[in-house]
């Protein structure tokens, strides 16, 4: 069974809830009626798999998904918690990071506080087909589920995220003793908690130390080893002269720049995101370290300063061949679990890499200052992207920092694009010789 809409979004996360949002409180007539977002999980859930309930956001609550946009709006974090009758007990914790359960129950909160965008869960997407008008350009989209439900639109809004990057090393080890953490909850539930394993984690960033400290919980009879190419854990920068290169307004100076610049710029930034954690973190993973090695119960080290440089299975264990960087010395290491903080494949999500590839279109889509996709001045059909723009759009594409500023960005494009088909349309009507085309 078909159906269509004018906006179809592709992902219930942060990004395309920050644009229901900002859709729904347009006033603009028929908008939000006609908008639907998929998200292929039975409800809505951020980063599922890394809800620690120790964990905590990294970035102010004040970056929800609107107050940047409209302080006033009745979607904030803020009245979020007041309706739910806890702002007290949060205000009294003197903090600007929330747990990240707590985020998460904020955007489940949003997702079912909207009263005119339409929601559908347990909706997988499959592939993303262009519809032609008469004049062959781009008139829209035609979206396949996995179940074969159909759905048509104009505008296609893809904000799902980019895929787990498991190194080449790790490609011959059996799925059932390699766990990335975009799986981790989900994956190390079903590992007998009584089980006495070597658990390896591969990564020195956030997602990586946040496993570490965590399978001391889920699995308190196993060893850890953390293997760190660099020469320790660090801290993120968090510098308030280098935050403000996460201000909505920085991404026009570095939309503007040359892409050599661009580059640079993110390289010199890595430290603000990918390569560091959380100040109080590092300090509370070094404290279990001590404690360990003080009171002679020590089961976890660090290995810094040492890659994998290869992976394999001898019968029922993984072996892992590391390089000291230092000496050049490479040894073997063996255990029975790995544990991938390795982050996620740069390039752009497959669904959009095959779209790109039937429009005929390089697979480095070129994507405006507005976030929507280069396909002509004649498409009336649009596909804006979101989180996945960096080398574009800068290093905060990917985080919550920018959502209420890039919503209002997407949703200015959609609006002025709107009036324009408007427009055509009734200059078509107006001269029944000009040819229309179908949308």
């Amino acid at each position: 069974m078909g159906r269509e809409v004018g906006v179809l979004a592709i992902g219930a996360g942060p990004a395309n809830l920050a644009l229901a949002v900002a859709i729904e409180e347009s006033g603009a007539d028929g908008l939000a009626d006609g908008t639907l977002l998929l998200e292929q999980g039975p409800d809505i859930k951020w980063q599922r798999d890394l809800l620690m309930p120790w964990a905590r956001s990294q970035v102010s609550f004040l970056k929800d998904l609107v107050t940047l946009r409209n302080p006033t709006s009745r979607f904030s974090f803020l009245n979020f918690l007041h309706e739910r009758g806890r702002l007290d007990e949060f205000v009294n914790l003197g903090t600007f990071h929330p747990f990240r359960w707590e985020f998460s129950d904020y955007l489940q909160w949003v997702a079912s506080s909207l009263e005119r965008v339409g929601i559908r869960y347990g909706a997988r997407v499959v592939r993303v087909d262009p519809v032609a008008g008469s004049d062959g350009a781009v008139a829209g989209w035609e979206v396949l589920l996995s179940d074969g439900d159909r759905v048509r639109c104009r505008v296609v809004g893809l904000g799902g995220g980019r895929y787990a990057r498991v190194p080449g090393v790790c490609a011959g080890l059996a799925s059932d003793r390699v766990i990335h953490s975009a799986q981790y909850r989900s994956r190390i539930a079903r590992v007998g908690r009584d089980e006495a394993l070597r658990v390896v984690v591969v990564g020195g960033a956030q997602s990586a130390a946040e496993m570490f400290f965590a399978v001391h919980e889920n699995l308190p009879r196993s060893r850890v080893t953390m293997v760190v190419r660099s020469i320790g854990l660090q801290n993120y920068q968090t510098s308030k002269f280098v935050n403000e290169l996460f201000f909505p307004s920085f991404v026009d100076d570095f939309y503007g720049a040359a892409p050599q610049v661009r580059a640079q710029v993110l390289d010199e930034m890595r430290f603000t995101n990918y390569a560091g954690l959380a100040p109080p973190f590092l300090d509370e993973l070094y404290m279990m370290l001590y404690r360990q090695r003080m009171l002679g119960e020590e089961r976890s080290e660090v290995r810094a300063m040492t890659e994998v440089v290869s992976a394999r299975m001898e019968g029922e264990e993984v072996v892992l061949d590391l390089r000291d960087r230092l000496s050049g010395k490479t040894e073997p290491l063996r255990c029975d679990l790995v544990l991938l903080g390795t982050g996620f494949d740069p390039r752009k999500p497959e669904l959009v890499r095959d779209l790109a590839a039937r429009l005929g279109l390089d697979e480095e889509v070129q994507v405006g200052r507005n976030y929507r996709v280069e396909l002509g001045e004649s498409a009336w059909g649009a596909v804006y992207l979101q989180g996945v723009n960096e080398e574009t759009h800068g290093i905060a594409d990917s985080l919550i920092s920018v959502l209420a500023n890039r919503s209002k960005d997407i949703l200015d494009d959609l609006l002025a694009r709107r009036a324009t088909t408007q427009a055509r349309s009734a200059t078509t009507q107006a001269n029944p010789t000009t040819e229309a085309r179908s949308a």
